[in-house]
């Protein structure tokens, strides 16, 4: 029985016993499940300043756990060899309770809560629900890295459980969004809905010749001050990886230079990686 995903706009349409675009989520048995609950491909205690969360518990350490899957195809991935499908590193299968006890254990050393991040976090949509709820009946916080790539109800629904997140807003060209197998729209429109329910941190990874225009930055900084002058905006700089090994890093010049554009209009914005 073909059975349709409806966790992000891709929407895949799935006969039984295939697996999605994202890698990770199956049809078995006409129910769309998840191959990757559970399983952590990376796990680490971070500054919260790491997400990057800058204006949120600053000082503070956060718990952060990823698995993979990812329903975008970056060529320049920054954690292409945990996040895409093809790469499956060795795993370890960590139950919610079991997640939620090591944050706690970690308090003591500073740690807040769980970060949900490294690959798409919101394709484990159901364990990231899973540990969010336990994790906020314990007085922990939940923090989600995340392209923002996700429907609006699976949207709405986690957002209860959810304290802050910080999403990538990876350009602001609508072909660029093509070319990775998005879309600028979907992305606008979890940064407007979920600013208005948490903590939003936004952050672009500025790649030389794709993302790095100026006048791009006028009109993503413009749209990003109309939902609030206030969030904070990370302009990153981006390194050599994955499919885009053979680029130059981006010149600390440029992401300066993109920052003090960008600052006309946000009060708050930060760069990253220079």
């Amino acid at each position: 029985m073909r059975s349709v995903c409806d966790l992000c706009p891709r929407r895949c349409a799935l006969d039984d016993g295939e697996t999605g675009f994202c890698g990770a989520r199956k049809n078995t048995g006409g129910v769309i499940r998840y191959d990757n609950y559970g399983e952590i491909t990376s796990i680490a205690l971070d500054p919260i300043e790491k997400k990057p969360l800058r204006d949120f518990c600053p000082g503070t350490f956060i718990l952060s756990a990823g698995s993979y899957g990812c329903n975008l195809r970056c060529p320049f991935c920054q954690n292409h060899d945990i996040s895409m499908p093809e790469a499956r590193p060795g795993v370890i299968h960590i139950s919610p309770e079991e997640l939620v006890e090591r944050a706690e254990s970690l308090k003591n050393r500073g740690n807040i809560g769980i970060a949900y991040t490294y690959n798409e976090p919101l394709i484990s949509y159901e364990y990231v629900m899973d540990c969010a709820r336990i994790a906020n009946s314990r007085g922990l916080k939940n923090a989600l890295v995340t392209n923002g790539y996700i429907n609006e109800e699976p949207l709405a629904g986690i957002l209860p459980y959810i304290d802050a997140m910080n999403i990538d807003l990876k350009s602001f060209d609508p072909e660029f969004y093509r070319k990775i197998g998005g879309d600028l729209e979907t992305v606008k429109k979890t940064i407007a809905i979920s600013s208005r329910e948490v903590h939003v941190e936004v952050t672009t990874l500025i790649i030389p010749g794709e993302n790095d225009g100026f006048d791009e930055m006028e009109n993503l900084s413009s749209w990003l001050s109309e939902i609030d002058s206030g969030i904070p905006y990370h302009i990153s700089r981006f390194f050599p990886r994955y499919k885009y090994s053979g680029l130059a890093p981006t010149p600390t010049i440029r992401i300066y230079a993109l920052a003090e554009t960008a600052r006309k209009r946000l009060r708050r914005v930060y760069t990253g990686n220079c």
